[in-house]
């Protein structure tokens, strides 16, 4: 079993900051892509950014890039992300999302995490 466990969520003022960590544990073998994505209020999940393993990122949203940073330690299976000069559109729940290898078939698998909510107020 693989559980990808977010934390770092809550309510900020406009133009502050939060940093967001997911933790991979369980049985994980090889972890690949990490990444988060975004369920805004009334809306459908959207992707924010990806790292790979060797630390190549990207973001989707143009909104965020320059605010939001994504990391990550592989020595502790966990992905980050810093949230700075935040909006009150950046609302939502934050998912993690990993590709893991549970077993030693080293085949990569999809996970999510439960999500973790942030609430930016002006």
């Amino acid at each position: 079993q693989v559980q990808l466990v977010e934390s770092g969520g809550g309510l900020v003022q406009a133009g502050g900051s939060l940093r967001l960590s997911c933790a991979a544990s369980g049985s994980v073998f090889k972890v690949g892509i990490m990444g988060w994505y975004r369920q805004a209020p009334g809306k459908q999940r959207e992707l924010v950014a990806t790292i790979t393993s060797v630390g190549t990122t990207y973001y989707a949203d143009a909104a965020v890039k320059g605010r939001f940073t994504i990391s990550r330690d592989n020595a502790k299976n966990t992905v980050f992300l810093q949230m700075n000069s935040l909006k009150p559109e950046d609302t939502g729940v934050f998912y993690c999302n990993g590709d893991i290898a549970p077993d030693e078939t080293y085949v990569l698998r999809n996970y999510w995490g439960r999500g973790t909510q942030v609430t930016v107020f002006s």
